[in-house]
């Protein structure tokens, strides 16, 4: 009988009949006979512009109840369930992106199997879950930011904003970026491991770009957490473990920050001012730790490509390390 190799987050979810090409890595999708970088190019665009636009429109919606409910009373809290919200609905919008400019079923995005893994998500948050929350909390209790009074309405609000927006809009952002377009940019490479490394740099460096910030503590955090994001994206075939540690990571830092009494709208507001510092770098560490786990537990079958590569895992037969030329 065949030996398993152990690995804790061994996807055990039965896999759907998918309409995708056969053998193909989850960032390989898109690839096709040729490039499609006009089509592709449109895509990241259109994400972009989803991106912006649906947090104007969000913000324009809570003015709106600011303005005839509250009395003109600028809610902070109302603001931030806004972006929040903007966010989350990067999940249905980069379906509906990926079915238009590519004919896919929506599903696909999720991971190679066609469908959310939910038995991966949950044992993603048991082995690597407490590792993260633990550094962030370290990194909250060294540099706890400036503090600020804060009423009591404000801190059950943002609390139930944490536990129920917060790791839908951490999700938002890895359907539209470490789905989407890391799999637009994934095919625009001959090769797998080629379409890997640049979808991995191109999404991790665009993307923590646009969150404002240059300095090099607080954008070095950004580097490693979206890198990480892609590589993990990739080595586990499907967007459900970054979807759990992205979770922990914003959620940790949210109600950490309000437990501190900092100053949440200010820092977010502010990221341009802000100057890092070397405890920023705290859970980076642990997010280098645990892609390393995860790329040492699939450094034999390689990444996880399709339902079959994931039937074969289950019975512990070993697969090629990549799936067509590697570029």
């Amino acid at each position: 009988m065949p030996h398993a190799t152990l690995n804790p987050l061994r996807p055990l979810d039965e896999p759907t009949p998918l309409a995708v090409p056969a053998e193909v890595e989850y960032h390989r999708v898109y690839a096709g006979a040729t490039r499609r970088i006009p089509r592709g190019l449109l895509a990241i665009v259109l994400l972009l512009a989803g991106l912006i636009g649906f947090a104007q429109l969000f913000r324009f919606g809570a003015s709106l109840v600011d303005t005839n409910l509250l009395g003109g009373a600028r809610s902070t809290t109302l603001e931030h369930a806004a972006g929040t919200l903007s966010l989350a609905v990067l999940i249905p919008y980069s379906m509906l992106l990926q079915r238009w400019l590519y004919g896919l079923p929506a599903r696909s995005l999720h991971s190679v199997v066609g469908r959310f893994r939910y038995g991966l998500l949950a044992r993603s948050l048991l082995v690597f879950g407490p590792l993260l929350l633990v550094t962030v909390s370290v990194s909250s209790l060294l540099e706890p930011g400036e503090q600020v009074p804060w009423t009591t309405v404000d801190l059950v609000a943002y609390f139930v904003i944490g536990m129920l927006l917060t790791p839908l809009a951490a999700a938002g952002e890895e359907y539209g970026v470490r789905g989407l377009m890391f799999r637009v940019v994934g095919g625009w490479t001959r090769g797998a491991r080629s379409g890997a490394v640049l979808g991995v740099v191109v999404t991790t460096v665009l993307f923590s770009l646009l969150h404002g910030s240059l300095d090099p503590y607080i954008l070095t955090s950004y580097l490693v957490l979206f890198g990480s994001m892609a590589v993990i994206t990739w080595r586990t075939g499907g967007l459900e473990v970054a979807v759990a540690l992205h979770a922990v990571y914003n959620v940790a830092g949210l109600v950490l920050a309000t437990t501190l009494h900092t100053d949440v709208a200010g820092a977010l507001s502010g990221r341009e001012e802000t100057a890092g510092s070397i405890t920023y770098l705290i859970p980076s560490a642990a997010l280098v730790v645990i892609t390393t786990v995860l790329w040492w537990t699939t450094r034999r079958t390689g990444p996880a490509r399709t339902s079959r590569d994931i039937s074969d895992r289950q019975a512990g037969r070993r697969t090629p390390p990549t799936g067509g030329s590697t570029g």
